[in-house]
C-alpha cells in the first residue's frame, strides 16, 4: 500500500465517472456552494436477498485510484466541451485534499453500515462518487458471494478461473476480492503479478482433443505430454470422453503419485465417489480431487460429504453468485456540520457524519452493531462485554495514511471474523442479517 496516494506514473482515472458529476460541480462552483464543507457515506440499505452479511473490499483499489484522479489534457480537452472554461481550468488544478474514514477491508457490513466516509468541499467529494461506487460494489459483491462459498468448502482448496466470464479489468478485481475472501489461488496471470496472488492452472479440454485428433495419438499421448512438461504433481483433466477410462489413463501414464484428477461436467456428487474408488483401487490414494463446472456456494455445499479435495469456481463468482452489484450508495449527509437526509420512498438516508462499533461476547461471538452520531462524546453501551471500533482512518489532508493494512492482513482479519459470526449468520438460507444494526440519534 503506497504512503501517499499522489503520485505519477499510472493510468488516469478521472474519467471513470458520469457526466452529471461534473455538471454538479460547474453549477456548484457557479452559485457558490462549491467550497462548502460536507460529508457523504458509502452504505447499503439492504443486503441482496438471502445474504446474511457483507464483506467490505475495494478500499485498498479507491485508495491507489484517487492516486492517479486527475484531469490532464485529454480529459480536459474532453470536459471543454461541456463545460465553462472557469470549470476546466478548476479541474486542471484539482487534487482531493479532504479526509476519508471507514471499515477495514474484509470487514462486515450490514444494511445501513457507514462503510466509508469522505469529507471535504461538495466540489471535491462529490467528483469520487462514481468512482468509490464502482469499486465498492463490485469488490464487494465478489468477496460477499467467494466467503459464503469458503465458509462452505470447510477447508478444501478454491482455485478462482472467472476471468473467462467477465471483463479483463473485472477479472483482475474479481481474483483479488476472491482472495480477500479466502479462495487459495486464482488462473489469472495480471492478478498474480499486480497482487501477488498464488497462481494455478493446467490444461483445457482442447489440449486432450489437440492430441486425440493427431494420427497415432490419444488421450494418453496429451496426458503424458502434460506429465512430461509438468511433473507427476499436475493435475489431469479425465472428462473429456468417458471418465473411468480417462482415470484408468490418467494412472497408467502417471503412476500413483500423480498429483490430481480434474472433473468439469456430469454429476459431480456420484462420479466423486465413483473416481474416489476407482483411485483408490489403482494404488492413487493420495491424487486429489478437483471439481468445476458452473459450481455456487450451493453446489459446493451440496459436495461436503463427497471426498472432493478442491473446487474450481468461474462464473458464478466473478458475477456475484447472483448478487453482481452489492447495492451500495454514496450519499450527502452532512453540510456545514449540520445533518441532512433524504426521504424519497424506498430510498431514505440517515443523515449526519456517523461512526460504528460492533459488540460481542466474551467468547468473541458478535452481537449487534451500533452507528451513532460521529460528535458523540461517548460510544453507545451495546449487549456485548467486547466492543471493537470499525472505522479506521485511510486518508489525511487527501494524503493516504501510511500503515493501511495488506490484502494479506485482510485476509487473515476476515478468516478470524467469519469465526465470530454467529452460526446462523453462515447458513445458505434466507433469514435476517447475521446481527442487528442499531441507530442511534444524536441526543
Amino acid at each position: 500500500m503506497p504512503e501517499a496516494i499522489h503520485r505519477a506514473g499510472r493510468p488516469g482515472t478521472a474519467l471513470f465517472t458520469d457526466k452529471y458529476e461534473l455538471t454538479m460541480l460547474e453549477a456548484a462552483l457557479a452559485d457558490g456552494t462549491g467550497d462548502r464543507p460536507c460529508v457523504f457515506e458509502v452504505f447499503a440499505r439492504r443486503l441482496p436477498p438471502g445474504r446474511r452479511y457483507g464483506v467490505v473490499a475495494g478500499t485498498a483499489r479507491l485508495i491507489e485510484a484517487l492516486g492517479s484522479f486527475r484531469f490532464d489534457e485529454a480529459e480536459l480537452e474532453l470536459a471543454a466541451g461541456f463545460l465553462a472554461p472557469r470549470t476546466v481550468e478548476w479541474l486542471r488544478d484539482f487534487r482531493f485534499s479532504g479526509d476519508i474514514d471507514g471499515y477495514r477491508e474484509g470487514d462486515f457490513y450490514f444494511p445501513g453500515s457507514p462503510i466509508l466516509s469522505v469529507s471535504g468541499t461538495f466540489a471535491e467529494c462529490v467528483l469520487l462518487e462514481t468512482l468509490t461506487l464502482s469499486i465498492f460494489n463490485h469488490d464487494s459483491a465478489i468477496a460477499s458471494a467467494a466467503a459464503r462459498m469458503v465458509s462452505v468448502a470447510d477447508g478444501r482448496a478454491l482455485i478462482e478461473m472467472g476471468s473467462r466470464r467477465t471483463h479483463e479489468e473485472a477479472a483482475v478485481a474479481a481474483a483479488r476480492a476472491a482472495y480477500l475472501a479466502g479462495f487459495d489461488s486464482t488462473s489469472n496471470l495480471q492478478a498474480a503479478q499486480r497482487y501477488g496472488i498464488p497462481a494455478a492452472g493446467t490444461a483445457a479440454h482442447a489440449f486432450t482433443l489437440l492430441h486425440t485428433t493427431t494420427a497415432g495419438r490419444d488421450e494418453a499421448s496429451a496426458f503424458r505430454s502434460q506429465v512430461e512438461s509438468l511433473g507427476v504433481g499436475t493435475t489431469l483433466l479425465v472428462d473429456t470422453y468417458d471418465i473411468t477410462e480417462g482415470v484408468n489413463t490418467a494412472i497408467a501414464v502417471a503412476g500413483p503419485e500423480l498429483g490430481g484428477v480434474r472433473i468439469d461436467s456430469g454429476d459431480l456428487g456420484v462420479l466423486a465417489r465413483q473416481v474416489r474408488e476407482q483411485l483408490d483401487g489403482l494404488g492413487a490414494i493420495r491424487t486429489k480431487i478437483v471439481m468445476s463446472g458452473d459450481l455456487d456456494e450451493y453446489g459446493i455445499a451440496g459436495l461436503r460429504a463427497e471426498p472432493v479435495d478442491g473446487y474450481g469456481v468461474g462464473t458464478s463468482l466473478v458475477t456475484g453468485s447472483g448478487a453482481p452489484t452489492a447495492g451500495m450508495v454514496f450519499k450527502l449527509v452532512e453540510v456545514d456540520g449540520l445533518a441532512v437526509e433524504k426521504r424519497s420512498a424506498s430510498k431514505e438516508s440517515r443523515g449526519g457524519a456517523k461512526r460504528a462499533v460492533r459488540y460481542a461476547r466474551r467468547t468473541g461471538t458478535l452481537v449487534e452493531e451500533v452507528v451513532y452520531p460521529a460528535r458523540a462524546e461517548q460510544v453507545p453501551p451495546g449487549e456485548g462485554s467486547q466492543v471493537h471500533e470499525l472505522m479506521i482512518p485511510l486518508v489525511r489532508g487527501g494524503e493516504a495514511v501510511g500503515d493501511l493494512p495488506t490484502l494479506e492482513e485482510s485476509r487473515e482479519y476476515l478468516r478470524q471474523g467469519m469465526v465470530r459470526l454467529p452460526w446462523e449468520g453462515l447458513t445458505l438460507s434466507a433469514g435476517d442479517p447475521a446481527i442487528p444494526t442499531r441507530f442511534v440519534r444524536e441526543g
